[in-house]
């Protein structure tokens, strides 16, 4: 497991240390959950849309870098919406599309789901745990002490809330 292609794209994710991680790998890591598995063109998608922010299908295909039929992207997008991706408003006969998380949420939304297969992928929960201390480590030895604060951190909440 510690050894897995998704131990790089977690790391990253946990350190805050994209650079090196493209959003394809963080597709790749979300892909265990059924409803987020997204496709090259989605992805593309998705891509263009969170740099531009929002669009309609012609507004997409206007600069030429897209190659593909109207009905293509049109579809694309449809499926992205169905998926709860994106969120979008009529605008006359046309739709515009906009992204339901920024790609720090969705980066965000990958780790989670890494850190919860990474638990579950063993009944002895503590053994998951120490990949996670171990891929910190290799990573920056500091961290660990973010993540020890982090931890006393969360235990305080749970304390003034029970």
């Amino acid at each position: 497991m510690f050894g897995s292609p998704n131990q790089h794209v977690f790391t990253a994710i946990m350190t805050g240390r994209l650079g090196s991680v493209s959003m394809e790998k963080v597709f790749r890591l979300l892909g265990a959950v059924p409803d987020a598995q997204l496709g090259p063109l989605e992805q593309q998608l998705l891509e263009r849309l969170w740099d531009c922010g929002n669009a309609t299908v012609r507004e997409l295909l206007s600069d030429g870098q897209l190659k593909l039929a109207y009905t293509t992207v049109m579809t694309t997008l449809d499926r992205l919406y169905k998926k709860g991706l994106l969120d979008r408003d009529a605008e006359g006969r046309a739709f515009r599309y906009w992204p339901r998380q920024s790609r720090d949420d969705m980066q965000r939304a990958a780790a989670v789901e890494g850190i919860r297969q990474l638990i579950s992928s063993d009944q002895s929960s503590s053994l998951p745990l120490s990949y996670l201390v171990e891929a910190i480590t290799e990573h920056d030895v500091e961290l660990l002490d973010k993540l020890q604060d982090l931890v006393e951190q969360k235990r305080r909440a749970l304390r003034q809330g029970e």
